[in-house]
């Protein structure tokens, strides 16, 4: 495999063209230059993964394309909430591999804040209370507040999306947040609005995990679970 220049590259696991390039322009603005940014996009997943099922199977092409990454890859970001796949790259690959909801969630509990997560996807809510124990901070998550009806749907509405996600942080600001995430790549836009509408912070998972991976690379650890 030819070898290019040093990039990060960023996995998505949806199959969805459009969602990966509005991730990537996303990205690209939070790394303001820090870091040359490019994708990828799964082909064998739905569009938009809303449940675990979907999420779990996602994970076998993500390891796939993080593992067959060229000589150029310094590190990958894994743009799907529940990080499919992640925890297997790190264990194999010898550059920096950072989950958008890894880091978000530990970006959100920083200084040890209490978190929540406003998202569309109810059927991922143990996936997202899993990956919360496995960081070891579900001692500050508050939990899930969903928005009602299709995901999907929801998600090609951007106006109805922002106003429905907006509800759902302010539930999880009732149950005690003092930071809300909100979970999933294709809500990428979403959140970028979303985080200059609250007074408390509202976390933007795939700007997170630009932070974290321009840390991990001039750190040089990549290993972090």
């Amino acid at each position: 495999m030819q070898a290019s220049s040093p990039h990060v590259l960023l996995i998505n696991p949806n199959s969805s063209e459009a969602t990966t390039g509005m991730m990537l322009a996303i990205a690209r603005r939070k790394a303001d230059g820090r870091l040359r940014l490019e994708a990828a996009t799964a082909t064998r997943s739905p569009s938009m993964i809303v449940n675990e099922t979907q999420l779990t199977a996602s994970a076998s092409q993500v390891i796939e394309i993080g593992r067959a990454q060229d000589a150029g890859c310094i590190g990958i970001i894994v743009s799907a909430y529940g990080d499919p796949g992640v925890v297997h790259l790190k264990e194999n690959l010898q550059v920096p591999v950072m989950g958008i909801c890894e880091a978000s969630m530990i970006d959100a509990s920083q200084g040890g804040r209490k978190f929540g997560v406003a998202t569309v996807t109810p059927d991922l809510a143990e996936a997202i209370a899993a990956r919360a124990a496995s960081l070891g901070l579900q001692h500050l998550y508050t939990g899930i507040r969903c928005t009602p009806g299709d995901p999907v749907k929801l998600a090609d509405d951007a106006e109805r999306l922002r106003c429905e996600l907006a509800a759902a942080v302010r539930q999880c600001i009732e149950d005690g947040a003092e930071a809300v995430i909100i979970g999933g790549g294709p809500l990428g836009e979403a959140a970028e609005y979303l985080r200059t509408q609250f007074d408390i912070p509202i976390i933007a998972p795939i700007g997170s995990a630009v932070d974290l991976m321009i840390a991990a690379i001039e750190n040089g650890n990549g290993h972090r679970n």
